[in-house]
């Protein structure tokens, strides 16, 4: 039954003042290597039959943080407006399916990336990873992760720090300027030591790996409890994707390196581990968060929880937080099939490996399955940004 139509249709359009359909649409800025076809609705199969609503909660919570956990490209201001916009519908009460559909087909325009050589988006996936740790060391958990240095120092677009390499993203501020940071190596070897950085001990480096490339997780601790994490900065090393490295060294075909693949090699051969992992200088650092809720997800670059199958990671210095995509590939179900997504996803996270402006990480969840899925996901996808009129 339908209650007030005209006059909520009337209040929605002008509490919020949305654009008509026909307004000037403008293509986003693009970062280099990219180009942006303009389509049509009618050009995106599967936009009918999206469940809207899923994406449009989440758009609502706002673009980013204030400040992100890793900041990004600056947001648009037609980009905040229209989140804020999405804010005052919510606020007003329940939104229907209907709605929430006109609502992004009313404030963007769709744009569908390519590389500039032609072809198609990347997309890979991720997940919250929960191991067994401890709040002390001991020989069952003798691994440390470690809270951020307090002299550690992101490095923005806008910094110039002269005699560093631009190859990297953070640095270490000494009385005398700036110098690199400590590598992965250098860490693991006491770089950190006597500084009380240590938050919590997992079983071995491969665990502790592991949660790095994720940026989060959970750690069961001994009395059954579960402590999370959040990813709290970087020593700003690149990284190097350990995956293609075994690949590489070992002759195993790129589509059959999965990371459950390379977890069992990394564990079945401790000194193995060790030297491979060190191959990868960039190292991450934690803050526990218990006030998270046990229900919620991990909280993504952008500040936010991020929501199974509807947030993704993009490059953080060609889009801005809080984007919607619109996705269209096809990926393993993790049962051995085959899953069909075409849907509306929100831009909330970042990673270093997530490089490009059709490249993408699909957030797949929390937990062994979800990881095990997340590594079978190297996939081909559309990738059509809705960017705001």
């Amino acid at each position: 039954m339908k209650r007030g139509g005209a006059g909520v249709a009337l209040a929605f359009s002008a509490a919020l003042g949305l654009a008509s359909v026909t307004a000037m649409a403008s293509p986003p800025p693009l970062p280099p290597g990219a180009r942006a076809e303009a389509l049509s609705l009618a050009a995106i199969p599967g936009w009918a039959q999206d469940d809207h609503g899923k994406a449009f909660a989440i758009f609502a919570q706002g673009c980013m943080a204030d400040p992100p956990l890793r900041q990004g490209v600056q947001l648009p201001e037609r980009l905040i407006a229209v989140c804020d916009k999405a804010k005052m519908l919510a606020a007003a009460g329940p939104v229907g399916r209907e709605q929430t559909k006109t609502f992004f087909e009313q404030n963007f325009s769709f744009w569908r990336i390519r590389p500039e050589g032609g072809g198609t988006g990347f997309t890979t996936g991720y997940f919250e990873p929960e191991f067994e740790g401890s709040l002390t060391r001991s020989d069952a958990f003798p691994t440390p992760l470690y809270d951020r240095p307090k002299d550690l120092v992101t490095r923005f677009s806008q910094d110039d720090w002269p005699g560093l390499d631009k190859g990297l993203s953070a640095a270490r501020r000494t009385t005398n300027g700036f110098e690199p940071f400590a590598d992965r190596t250098a860490i693991e070897t006491g770089a950190l030591d006597g500084q009380g950085l240590e938050i919590l001990w997992l079983r071995d480096s491969v665990d502790r790996f592991v949660l790095q490339v994720q940026g989060s997780g959970r750690v069961r601790l001994p009395d059954g409890s579960v402590t999370r994490l959040t990813y709290s900065g970087r020593n700003g090393h690149p990284y190097t994707s350990l995956g293609r490295v075994l690949s590489q060294r070992e002759s195993i075909p790129p589509e059959q390196m999965t990371m459950d693949r390379l977890i069992a090699r990394l564990k079945a051969d401790a000194g193995f581990a060790r030297d491979l992992i060190r191959l990868n200088k960039s190292f991450v650092f934690f803050a526990r968060r218990d006030d998270l809720p046990a229900e919620s997800g991990p909280v993504g670059g952008a500040g936010l929880p991020l929501t199974p199958l509807r947030s993704i990671a993009v490059d953080r210095t060609a889009w801005p937080y809080g984007l919607p995509v619109w996705i269209d590939t096809t990926i393993p179900d993790g049962t051995g099939g085959e899953e069909h997504l075409a849907r509306l996803m929100i831009a909330q996270d970042t990673g270093s490996a997530i490089l490009g402006p059709a490249r993408m990480d699909l957030f797949v969840g929390s937990g062994a399955a979800a990881g095990h899925r997340a590594g079978l996901i190297r996939h081909p996808v559309a990738f059509t940004v809705l960017w705001p009129r």
